[in-house]
């Protein structure tokens, strides 16, 4: 018998793609860990402050602020809290669930060299999306659980030119590769079901290729603004596909990904060690209405999601405090992607991010950013459905929440 398993909705786009590393940590999927700089001031300015060479990351136009080759490595450590609680199974209480996160570590690389006063190029590593969760298959509910482990890498190459004073523009492509495994299995009061049925089984990897656009305008030296645009490209990731009985060592998942637009603003106050810094960032997250995968030479949709698209709004201070240490502080509130549709094994709510972070000079040329943020995310209501056309198999209602720690230590260095 087919089985439509709608409760399979952004742990299988997840694993489908295998777009990142890590645990989900924006709305959606998305994962903000390209810096431990924007870690420390919840991301707010982080298109266009350009403390370091991550800012390339958000915005290729701030390259053009450089004068000097710079780099940056660093590594943002995930932990992540993920509950499951006032679980009804079937219309019969359950067992809740209070350990599906984890730890990850995501490492990060970005390198600018100026080619003159007008041209700079750069690359970069990191990721932009991600997702991991991992539910006991001993849960009286496991094919609403299961694991959902992601990896991948974004590699992009950028350059940026200078037309005059006040005005910058960038551009870049980016090549995304990712691996990404999945498993369901039947829990215990599936209707027609065998209890440890194999539902969903997926191994797979893929390779996208996007693009991104930026432009800086710098009202003076105290003052400028960013704006970027980001094209993520629909993802064909192939592997072996087990959904529903049908298994293809060969199989292919499809899934689009979602644009983004971020706008920031810096400002120094003058004769003062103060600075004010925000952000507004629109992840396109409308674009994900299905997910449709090849299974034997069949495209079929796994299921429809109806995701709205998400924003971002952050606000942040930086205070110069003397020659080696500069602290900085901010606050972000991150709205759901998920609207009518929800999820158990892969909560998404709106979230608030408090950060904090500091910067130590070594030297004149080196220094090591440090930063920390803890993400609240509010209780979801999600009630999922299994079934088979007109025969329901299971159904599942259960508050869910999403808690994070984000950490990340970068060392930055001029040549």
């Amino acid at each position: 018998m087919a089985t439509h398993l709608r409760q399979f909705t952004p742990s299988l786009l997840a694993a489908a793609v295998a777009l990142a590393s890590g645990q989900t940590m924006a709305a959606g999927f998305q994962l903000n860990a390209q810096s431990a700089t924007g870690i420390g001031q919840a991301f707010s300015g982080d298109a266009v402050i350009a403390d370091n060479a991550s800012v390339m990351a958000r915005n290729p136009a701030a390259m053009a602020l450089f004068d000097e080759t710079a780099l940056s490595l660093g590594f943002e450590i995930i932990s992540t809290d993920i509950t499951a609680k006032d679980v009804q199974y079937n219309g019969n209480p359950a067992e809740s669930f209070d350990d599906a996160g984890g730890v990850s570590v995501a490492p990060n690389m970005h390198l600018i060299i100026p080619v003159n006063e007008q041209f700079a190029w750069g690359v970069n590593a990191y990721s932009n999306f991600a997702t991991n969760t991992d539910f006991s298959d001993s849960l009286s509910w496991s094919e609403y659980g299961g694991l959902t482990d992601v990896e991948s890498v974004n590699i992009g190459v950028s350059a940026s030119y200078r037309l005059n004073e006040q005005w910058s523009f960038g551009a870049g492509i980016d090549i995304i590769y990712g691996t990404g495994k999945l498993t369901r299995i039947a829990g215990t009061d599936m209707s027609v079901v065998a209890p440890g049925t194999v539902l969903v089984d997926a191994d797979a990897d893929g390779f996208g290729v996007g693009f991104n656009l930026g432009t800086v305008f710098e009202l003076d030296e105290n003052n400028r603004f960013g704006l970027s645009y980001r094209y993520s490209p629909e993802i064909e990731a192939d592997g072996s596909v087990e959904y529903s009985g049908d298994k293809d060592s060969n199989g292919t998942l499809y899934m689009p990904l979602p644009n983004m637009a971020e706008f920031s603003g810096y400002h120094r106050i003058k004769e003062t060690p103060f600075a004010l810094h925000y952000s507004i960032q629109y992840t396109g997250w409308s674009c994900f209405d299905k997910l449709d995968a090849k299974i034997n030479g069949t495209t079929t949709t796994l299921n429809d999601y109806n995701w709205q698209d998400s924003w971002h709004y952050a606000i942040g201070g930086t205070y110069y405090l003397d020659n080696q240490w500069t602290l900085r502080a901010g606050y972000m509130y991150d709205t759901s992607a998920q609207d009518e549709t929800t999820s158990v094994s892969v909560p998404d709510s709106d979230r608030q991010w408090f950060s904090a972070g500091a910067t130590y000079e070594i030297d004149q040329q080196s220094n090591i950013d440090i930063g920390l943020t803890y993400l609240i995310g509010q209780d979801v209501q999600a009630d999922e459905v299994t079934d088979a056309g007109p025969l329901e198999l299971s159904r599942i209602s259960a508050t869910t929440r999403a808690n994070a720690v984000l950490f990340g230590l970068q060392y930055n260095r001029t040549f």
